[in-house]
């Protein structure tokens, strides 16, 4: 028996519902970028990231108790895709990413970090065998280019010679390609090998098996010294727990209930310009012409992508 359908009232209301869920993911993913750029002046990188993950996936299962999810993978091979999903979507975004902002700013790691969607649609070819249309190409081909114009004039110009603010940073733009590529990976892979688990008790799996990898960096080179944690720390440190990682996914998965899936992806457009706006206000790093051709480039590769 087939559901009445909604009246245009009840229609309207859950689409202004879902759009609210949107823009709140969008604040919280983009100006976590400023945050934890913020919070690396007081916390080692992995030492951070070690306690933020543990604080923000105890909060989700305890979220997902409430909800009455599954809480627990059921078999090895469920181990297995939450362990995969983990490494490649946490590890890499949580480990590299936040790496990456020793080396570069917030708004460039953000800008970068956005050119996920668009190895994705590459990745897709060969995993899911989607093969790469004329829009996705010049998705590609434009996001690049947007990249160029963010990290063109480094080559030219720094420390008084040639290439020198560029080698600087080369540390961090490798992790930050790193991180994209390997979530975009986790994406596609995700969507061939599903985990089968509820969407929150399955995020705090991954980002507690994630974690892993990272706690044994923080053991093996980091020590930490509570004391030189200031207020400002803490508070960076609460914002990563429990709004970007644990409010922003919790609203994404509201709005993908209320919203076609392809207007709440284009609503995260939202997250590398609330990145960079917010890193420019926040913390004072530039915020001129390059910086919004190269974000207006990345997105714009974005959009032509996904329309792929």
């Amino acid at each position: 028996m087939s559901r009445a359908p909604r009246p245009a009232g009840e229609d309207s209301s859950f689409r202004w519902q879902g759009l609210l869920w949107v823009l709140v993911t969008a604040l919280g993913w983009g100006l976590n970028w400023p945050m934890m750029k913020f919070a690396l002046s007081q916390w080692p990188v992995f030492t951070f990231r070690v306690v933020t993950s543990l604080a923000g996936a105890a909060l989700l299962l305890a979220l997902a108790a409430a909800r009455s999810e599954t809480l627990w993978p059921r078999d090895r091979r469920q181990w297995g895709r939450l362990s995969l999903a983990g490494v490649l979507n946490i590890t890499s975004f949580v480990g590299l990413g936040t790496l990456s902002l020793r080396w570069l700013d917030a708004s460039e790691a953000a800008i970068i970090a956005y050119t996920m969607p668009i190895w994705a649609a590459m990745l897709a070819w060969p995993v899911l065998g989607e093969r790469p249309t004329l829009p996705r190409l010049a998705g590609l081909a434009v996001g690049f280019m947007g990249v160029g114009v963010l990290l063109g004039p480094l080559v030219a110009t720094g420390s008084g010679a040639p290439m020198g603010t560029l080698a600087a940073k080369w540390p961090g733009i490798a992790c930050i390609l790193g991180t994209a590529v390997m979530f975009a990976a986790g994406a596609v892979l995700t969507k061939r090998l599903p985990t089968g688990m509820p969407p929150l008790s399955g995020l705090a799996w991954q980002i507690l098996l994630g974690t892993v990898p990272i706690l044994w960096a923080a053991l093996a080179f980091e020590r930490w010294d509570v004391t030189t944690i200031g207020i400002g720390g803490w508070l960076a440190a609460f914002y990563v727990a429990f709004v970007a990682l644990c409010l922003a996914y919790f609203a994404w998965f509201r709005a993908l209930r209320l919203l076609p899936a392809g207007t709440a992806t284009i609503g995260t457009l939202l997250v590398p310009m609330i990145g960079v706006l917010g890193a420019g206000l926040a913390l004072g790093e530039p915020l001129g012409w390059r910086q919004g051709v190269a974000l207006a480039m990345t997105v714009s590769g974005v959009v032509l992508a996904s329309r792929g």
